[in-house]
C-alpha cells in the first residue's frame, strides 16, 4: 500500500541545495499548534512511515488527537524511530540474537540474509573498562590493555558483527561514553536521508539514552529485546502517554550546578509520579541553561521516572551543533526543517507554548547546592543538612534511608595500615571519589568547576588521603583536551584524580576493587564506608560491595567529600582542611565563582577539540585494530567458549504458533518486597566466589583471575541465568528477609541457590511463578532482568507496579507481567509464597483484563483476581509467538515465501 499522506511531501531549498520532507503544516489541522513538541515528532514519524500495515492511518489520527486520548492511557500507537543505540554489555546480546535469529531462520526454512538491521544501529563500547590502575598517568593505558585482554573474545565478536550485518557502526574501545558520544558526534538532530529530510529520533539499549533529549533529539531506553525488535524494522507498540510541561523561570544562582539542579528536578517528578509519562521543558528558564546544563538534566530521565525529559531544539541547540564539529550545511538544513515543521523553539515567546497533561514550575533561583543518597538517586538531601542526614541514616531501621547501626557502635574507629602508614575508618568515611559518568562529564561548566576547585585546594596546601580510590572518567576524549589547555587537569592529578579511561566505569559498578587495606578494615568491623560520584545510580550494591552509603553529587562535591575524607561534616561551620600555615580552609574558601568557570570554559572548549577527537573515533587503538575477526554471514559458534554462546531461545520454534495460555501448579521462586530494582535481579558486577556462575567457570578450566564480570559475559546465557537473582544485597521473604541471592525449594524445605532451585524445579518441569512489591523492575533497562527469568523457568510475576521498561522487556520475551488490584499486594492476601499458582489467559487474550489467580496450599486464600498487564494488541502477538523474536523470524520467513 503506498502512503496516504504522500501528498504532504514537500520541496525545500536550503543553500542552493534541494531537499524534501513530509510538512505537518500541510495537514492544515488546527489541532497541530497546540501538540507537545516531543508528540510531533512522533506525529511527523508516523506521516512518513505510513504503509497501512504496521503503521497506519489511525495511528496518525489518535497522535493528532492526542489532547483528547492521551488521558485514557488506553490509546495504542504504532512509532518507528530512525535509529538504534547501544552499548557493549547490552550491544553483546543484541549481536549474539541476531547471530541465533540468522540459524533459526536457515533451520526453518529461510533466509539468514534477512535477519539484519534495517535501521543504522550504532555500537559504543564504554561498559567494559574498569578501574584496576588510579592514581597514576599510567592508569589510563594500563585500564585500557587490561580491557582489551579480558574482552578480546567479546571484542571479536563484534567485530564479526559489523561485518556481517549492515549499517552497524562499531565505537571501539578507548572512545567515551555512549550519550556523551551520542551527545557530541552521532545524533543528527535532522536527519538527511538520500535528502529526505525528518527528526532524529532513536531508542538505546541503555536507560539514559534520553540525555540527548538535551539536544532536542526524542529517544528513550529499551531492552536489548525491543531494540532487536526496531533494528529488524518492527514498530514500538506504545500507548499515547502523558505530558507533563515542566517550566522554567529565573537563573541558576552562581553557586548551584546544573547537577544540583537535576536532583532537585529528580525529587520533583518522583513527587509529582511521571512513570511511563513524557517531560517536555518550556518557559524563560530554559534559555539561561547550555545544552550541557539540558543534557545532564535528561540524562536522569530514568532517576525521574519518566520515559523522556525533552528540551526542543532552539537557537541554542544549533550553536552547540557548531561547537561540536557538525558542519556548516548540516545546521543550516537542520534549522530551516524545524523551523518550516514549527518544531524550532523560541523560549522567551509564550504563544509557543503546548498544551500539556499538567505543568509545574520551578524558578531557577531558588536551587541550592546538594547530594543524593544514600542508597537512591531521587533521595534529595540540601548540603546544607547533609550531615546530619548521614547521622540519622545510621541510626534508622534498615531501608532506604537507613543502617541501624547499634548506638554503642557509631563512633566506632578502626585503625589500619596502609602503605606504611597509620590510618583510621569510621562510619561514613570517604574510601571512594569518583568524577565518572555522562550525566556530568559531558558538562564542561562543572567539570571546570571541579579543576578550578581541585587548584584552589591545592595552592592551600590541601591533599586527598592515599587510600581514597579516586578516579576521572571522562565521557570523550574532548574533556581531557580543555582540561589540559586550561592547566587544571594537573591540580586534579595531585588530589588523585588521574584519568583512568574512557567509559562508565564506577557509575556502573566497575569501580574496581578498593586496597586490600581498606576493604578488610571495613568488612572485618562491618562498618559503613561512603562513596562520591558524579553518576546518576548509587542503588544499595551497585557501585562497590564495600560500599554501602553512595551518594550522587557534582564533580566539585566529589572532589570537596574526597578532601573532607567523610560524610560526616557540616561543611558551613567546618572546615574541609588546613593550608600550609595550619589555619582552617572552608569549602567557600576554594569554592569557584559561576564567573570564573565560565571565563575559563569560554577560552578553553573549542570546536576544533570535538573535530579532532571524533576525526579518528572509530579508527581504535593498535591492540583494537589486531583484533582479526571472520566474516561469515553465520556465525561459527565455538562450545568451549564462555563468553559466546548459542542461546536457547529458538531451540524449540516451530513455524506454527503454540502459544502458552495455562499455567498449573506453579510454584514461588521468589517473594519479594518493594523497589526490587534491576540491579537486584540482572547479572551485574563482580561474580562472586563459591556462586553457581563461579562454579560453572571453575567447572570449565576458567581461573579466578578471569571470571571477568557479569556485565563482560552477557553473552552466555549459562553464565547469566547463574547470576539473575545472584545480588548479595537481594531479600527474599521465602528466606525469612536474610539479605542474599538465596531461596527455598518448597517441595522439599531445601534452601538452595536460586539457580540451583530453579534448576530442580525445571528437572521436574515445574512451573514458577515471581511475588513483588511496588516499582518491580526499576533502575537501568537490562534484558538479561527479563531473559535470566525466562531462562530461570518464570512464567510470570505478580507485582504491585512495575518499572516501564522492565514490565515491557518481560513481555517481548514471553513470560506474564500480572498487576495486583488496587490496595492488594502479596501480604495483604495472605500469600506466603509456599502456595502453587494456576491460571488462565483466555482465548482470545484481552490486553487489561482481570485474570483469576487459583491458589493451593493456604487454607487462608483460594483465589484472588490480578490485572494482566499486556497492555497493547501488539504485546499479546508478541507473546502469542513466543516473544518478539521469535515473531520476527517466523514474519521473515512468511515473507520470502
Amino acid at each position: 500500500m503506498s502512503n496516504p499522506f504522500e501528498h504532504l511531501h514537500k520541496k525545500l531549498t536550503v543553500g542552493g541545495q534541494e531537499y524534501s520532507y513530509y510538512s505537518l503544516p500541510d495537514l492544515n489541522d488546527a489541532r497541530l499548534a497546540k501538540l507537545p513538541f516531543c508528540i510531533r515528532v512522533l506525529l511527523e514519524s508516523a506521516i512518513r512511515c505510513c504503509d497501512g500495515e504496521k503503521i497506519q492511518k489511525k495511528d496518525v489520527e489518535n497522535i493528532l488527537g492526542w489532547e483528547q486520548l492521551h488521558r485514557s492511557g488506553e490509546t495504542e500507537i504504532q512509532w518507528k524511530p530512525a535509529r538504534v543505540i547501544l552499548q557493549d554489555f547490552t550491544g553483546v546480546p543484541c549481536v549474539v540474537d541476531l547471530a541465533a535469529m540468522r540459524d533459526a531462520t536457515k533451520r526453518l526454512g529461510g533466509d539468514p540474509a534477512r535477519i539484519n538491521p534495517g535501521v543504522p544501529v550504532d555500537l559504543v563500547i564504554d561498559h567494559s573498562v574498569q578501574v584496576d590502575k588510579f592514581r597514576s598517568k599510567e592508569a589510563l593505558e594500563a585500564n585500557l590493555q587490561l580491557e582489551m585482554q579480558r574482552n578480546k573474545e567479546r571484542f571479536v565478536f563484534l567485530k564479526w558483527g559489523a561485518k556481517a550485518f549492515d549499517g552497524l557502526t562499531i565505537v571501539p574501545p578507548g572512545s567515551g561514553i555512549v550519550h556523551q558520544v551520542n551527545l557530541e558526534y552521532i545524533s543528527r538532530v535532522v536527519f538527511n536521508n538520500k535528502g529526505v529530510l525528518y527528526p532524529d529520533s532513536l531508542v538505546g539499549t541503555d536507560s539514559h539514552t534520553p540525555m540527548v533529549n538535551g539536544l532536542g533529539v526524542v529517544g528513550w531506553g529499551v531492552g536489548g529485546i525491543e531494540a532487536e525488535a526496531v533494528m529488524l524494522a518492527q514498530p514500538i507498540s506504545m500507548v499515547l502517554p502523558e505530558v507533563i510541561g515542566y517550566k522554567l523561570t529565573g537563573s541558576l544562582p552562581s553557586h548551584a550546578t546544573a547537577t544540583d539542579l537535576i536532583l532537585a528536578i529528580t525529587k520533583e517528578l518522583r513527587k509529582k509520579g511521571v512513570v511511563e509519562k513524557f517531560v517536555e521543558f518550556f518557559g524563560p528558564g530554559v534559555a539561561q541553561l547550555s545544552i550541557a546544563d539540558r543534557a545532564t538534566i535528561s540524562n536522569m530521565s530514568p532517576e525521574t521516572g519518566a520515559t523522556i525529559c525533552f528540551f526542543p531544539v532552539d537557537e541554542k541547540a544549533l550553536e552547540y551543533m557548531r561547537l561540536t564539529g557538525r558542519s556548516d550545511d548540516c545546521v543550516a538544513w537542520t534549522a530551516a526543517y524545524l523551523k518550516a515543521q514549527g518544531l524550532f523553539r523560541d523560549y522567551s515567546d509564550a504563544s509557543q507554548d503546548a498544551h500539556y497533561s499538567s505543568v509545574l514550575e520551578l524558578d531557577l533561583s531558588t536551587i541550592v547546592p546538594c547530594i543524593a543518597g544514600p542508597k537512591r538517586p531521587h533521595d534529595y538531601v540540601a548540603l546544607a543538612s547533609a550531615k546530619a542526614d548521614f547521622l540519622k541514616c545510621l541510626e534508622n531501621p534498615v531501608g532506604h534511608k537507613g543502617f541501624a547501626i547499634p548506638e554503642a557502635d557509631r563512633s566506632k574507629v578502626a585503625h589500619f595500615k596502609y602503605e606504611g602508614k597509620d590510618y583510621s575508618l569510621k562510619h561514613g568515611d570517604v574510601v571512594l571519589a569518583a568524577i565518572t559518568s555522562c550525566t556530568n562529564t559531558s558538562n564542561p561548566n562543572v567539570l571546570i568547576g571541579a579543576g578550578l576547585l581541585a587548584k584552589k585546594a591545592v595552592e592551600k596546601g590541601l591533599s586527598v588521603e592515599p587510600y581514597i580510590k579516586t578516579s576521572l572518567a571522562p565521557g570523550s576524549g574532548v574533556v581531557t583536551q580543555y582540561l589540559e589547555r586550561s592547566g587544571l587537569l594537573p591540580f586534579l592529578e595531585q588530589l588523585g584524580f588521574n584519568v583512568v579511561g574512557y567509559g562508565c566505569t564506577t557509575c556502573i559498578g566497575n569501580s574496581g576493587p578498593l586496597p586490600d587495606e581498606v576493604a578488610q578494615t571495613i568488612e572485618s568491623n562491618d562498618l559503613v564506608a561512603a562513596g562520591v560520584l558524579s553518576g546518576n545510580r548509587n542503588f544499595e550494591g551497585r557501585i562497590h560491595p564495600n560500599v554501602r552509603a553512595n551518594y550522587l553529587a557534582s564533580p566539585p562535591l566529589v572532589v570537596a567529600y574526597a578532601l573532607a575524607k567523610t560524610m560526616n561534616i557540616d561543611f558551613e561551620t567546618e572546615p574541609i582542611g588546613k593550608d600550609k600555615a595550619g589555619q582552617p580552609v572552608f569549602l567557600r574558601d576554594i569554592w569557584p565563582s559561576s564567573e570564573e568557570i565560565s571565563s575559563v570554559v569560554q577560552g578553553c572548549v573549542l570546536k576544533e577539540m570535538f573535530l579532532e577527537t571524533y576525526q579518528k573515533v572509530t579508527q581504535g587503538t593498535a591492540s583494537w585494530n589486531a583484533l582479526d575477526a571472520p566474516s561469515d554471514k553465520l556465525y561459527a559458534w565455538d562450545q568451549a567458549s564462555t563468553y559466546i554462546h548459542n542461546p536457547p531461545y529458538f531451540q524449540n520454534m516451530t513455524k506454527e504458533l503454540n502459544p502458552i495460555t495455562k499455567v498449573d501448579g506453579a510454584y514461588c521462586l521468589l517473594n519479594l518486597g518493594d523497589s526490587i530494582t534491576t540491579d537486584h535481579i540482572s547479572p551485574a558486577g563482580s561474580i562472586a566466589k563459591n556462586s553457581p556462575a563461579a562454579r560453572y567457570l571453575e567447572a570449565r578450566g576458567v581461573a579466578r583471575d578471569d571470571w571477568n564480570s557479569y556485565g563482560a559475559r552477557r553473552g552466555n546465557d549459562e553464565v547469566m541465568a547463574r547470576g539473575t537473582f545472584a545480588n548479595i544485597r537481594l531479600v527474599n521473604k521465602l528466606m525469612g528477609g536474610k539479605p542474599g541471592p538465596k531461596t527455598v525449594h518448597v517441595p522439599s524445605g531445601e534452601a538452595l541457590d536460586i539457580f540451583d532451585a530453579s534448576a530442580k524445579y525445571l528437572e521436574a518441569k515445574t512451573p514458577l511463578i515471581i511475588l513483588a512489591g511496588e516499582q518491580y523492575g526499576s533502575g537501568s533497562s537490562r534484558d538479561w532482568a527479563a531473559k535470566g527469568t525466562w531462562m530461570l523457568g518464570v512464567k510470570a510475576v505478580f507485582a504491585q507496579s512495575y518499572e516501564r521498561i522492565h514490565r515491557s522487556n518481560l513481555v517481548l520475551f514471553g513470560v506474564v507481567p500480572f498487576q495486583f488490584k488496587e490496595g492488594e499486594n502479596a501480604d495483604k492476601l495472605g500469600l506466603t509464597g509456599k502456595e502453587t499458582f494456576s491460571f488462565d489467559l483466555g482465548s482470545p487474550i484481552v490486553p487489561g483484563s482481570e485474570i483469576a489467580i487459583h491458589v493451593s496450599g493456604n487454607d487462608a486464600i483460594k483465589q484472588f483476581t490480578a490485572v494482566l498487564r499486556f497492555d497493547t494488541e501488539t504485546e499479546v502477538t508478541y507473546y502469542r509467538n513466543g516473544g518478539v523474536l521469535n515473531y520476527v523470524v517466523r514474519e521473515q520467513i512468511a515473507k520470502a515465501n
